[in-house]
């Protein structure tokens, strides 16, 4: 996890081996899980400092204003404790099991479960409107406050009207969780950039090499959206 697309809603992910896409998960909650991960997925561990996390608040898809403070004006900013990145790391983890279960339609284990559960009865961050009309955060945000508004945007997520849409990439090496919140609801991919192309060119190859007039399997029929960006 790197940075925010300019202009467009998601993050950019940089993957260790150099290569880069746009990814929107489409919630906050998801946002958090490429940072790493339990068991294999700690190879892409981003989450080591306090700094790590407040970058990955700035880069998020909440408001600006959750930078860290600079000077006398420290105190605007989001404080982040190294107890607090070992709690980011904790409430991450339970998400990615929880979400995979989800997507499984199992239940999450009971210690998953109190691990958000714990997180979102925190004091999440204070909104506040701003004189341009735009929303911003009261001064004082924490580590602990900025993890139980993830807590509680996961439980919206998970008892929210697009329970039902959380999926994984449909590629067979990716495991990138996303919500697919377009209207058709038949987005498959992580992102369109990475695994959607993959699919395209092995699917061209495919179809170059078979017999003519023979279908090639997993090639999209007409009418079928392989774009694995939300569609309006």
């Amino acid at each position: 996890m790197s940075g925010r697309a300019t202009n467009t809603p998601g993050l950019v992910l940089r993957h260790p081996d150099g290569s880069s896409f746009r990814f929107d998960p489409g919630a906050l909650c998801l946002e958090l899980l490429p940072t790493g991960g339990p068991g294999p997925l700690s190879y892409f561990e981003v989450l080591h400092e306090p700094a790590d996390l407040v970058r990955w608040a700035e880069e998020s898809r909440l408001p600006d204003g959750l930078g860290p403070g600079t000077g006398s004006r420290s105190g605007d900013g989001l404080a982040v404790s190294a107890a607090e990145v070992a709690d980011a790391r904790a409430l991450r983890d339970a998400l990615w099991r929880i979400t995979e279960s989800r997507v499984r339609e199992e239940p999450p284990a009971p210690d998953d479960l109190a691990t958000l559960n714990d997180a979102a009865a925190r004091p999440s961050l204070t909104p506040r409107l701003t004189v341009g009309g735009e929303r911003s955060w009261t001064p004082g945000g924490t580590g602990t406050a900025l993890l139980s508004t993830v807590a509680r945007d996961a439980i919206d997520l998970f008892a929210g009207a697009y329970a039902h849409r959380i999926r994984t990439c449909g590629a067979h090496d990716c495991r990138l969780l996303f919500v697919d919140t377009s209207r058709p609801g038949k987005r498959r991919w992580c992102s369109m950039e990475r695994c959607g192309n993959r699919h395209k060119v092995r699917a061209h190859r495919a179809r170059l090499t078979a017999p003519d007039g023979e279908a090639t399997n997993g090639e999209a029929t007409n009418g079928e959206a392989t774009n694995g960006e939300a569609a309006d």
